[in-house]
């Protein structure tokens, strides 16, 4: 079944691709509850966690996979407080780069925005959504992106040629990432230490592309700098 990618942080394609075998996982079923168990009280939900899920659902696959959700959701909480906001809250008010679900009309984003805490946990995909924002916001989250930043839909292969990110070079650390079968591409570039006029006087350093992915789940890949880039310029690893 194809996964048709809502929109991302780099923009909106309307574009559906089939995923590779082994990327689309599903989500974990709940622990059944022993018999004659007094019932489990549910955790209220409150503005951050569902601010962050919200975000999450809109910016994931249809196909509603938990890991999907929880790394976009990872990427977010690890991007706040990279770029120093109080609150997840704040950080997808004020940054329509990476909470761009939140700013465009997306109605999966306004669906579970809207949502009563009982159709939420009724519903496979939002619950999924929940799970994953809660765990991102843990004091010990599970990280399923792995360390990255940035995360790209199918957008990046309808928009191969064109995209931010292909423009600047990009490389997959697992053959498994890469699931929308694009190739590979080398961007080289280098960084000089300069003198007070501008002129070259020592090489900083290399490198041949300037992301790596991390991750990938259901229909988003994930990414961070590739550390030779990171190093030769001093960039930071969240802008």
């Amino acid at each position: 079944m194809p996964a048709c990618r809502i929109p991302g942080p780099v923009g909106t394609t309307d574009f559906c691709i089939d995923i590779a075998d082994g990327t689309m996982a599903l989500a974990a079923s709940p622990v059944a509850q022993p018999v004659g168990a007094a019932p489990v009280k549910s955790i209220p939900l409150d503005d951050d966690t569902r601010a962050l899920a919200a975000v999450a659902y809109g910016e994931g696959s249809t196909g509603n996979v938990f890991e999907e959700m929880a790394a976009i959701a990872n990427v977010l909480v690890r991007q706040q407080k990279a770029r120093g906001y109080a609150t997840i809250s704040s950080f997808i008010k004020a940054d329509k780069t990476f909470a761009f679900a939140a700013h465009d009309g997306n109605q999966r984003y306004n669906k579970l925005m809207k949502a009563s805490e009982k159709d939420i946990a009724a519903d496979p995909g939002m619950d999924a959504a929940v799970r994953g924002a809660r765990n991102a916001l843990s004091q010990s989250p599970t990280d399923y992106s792995n360390g990255a930043y940035f995360w790209d839909g199918a957008d990046i292969k309808s928009n191969y040629a064109k995209h931010v990110k292909v423009r600047a070079g990009i490389k997959f650390g697992d053959a498994s990432h890469n699931i929308y079968g694009i190739s590979e591409k080398e961007v080289p570039g280098e960084e000089w230490w300069r003198d007070a006029n501008g002129n070259k006087t020592k090489l900083r350093g290399k490198w041949t592309h300037k992301y790596d992915s991390t991750a990938a789940w259901g229909g988003t890949i994930f990414w961070k700098y590739n550390g030779d880039f990171i190093k030769a310029t001093h960039n930071k690893e969240y802008n």
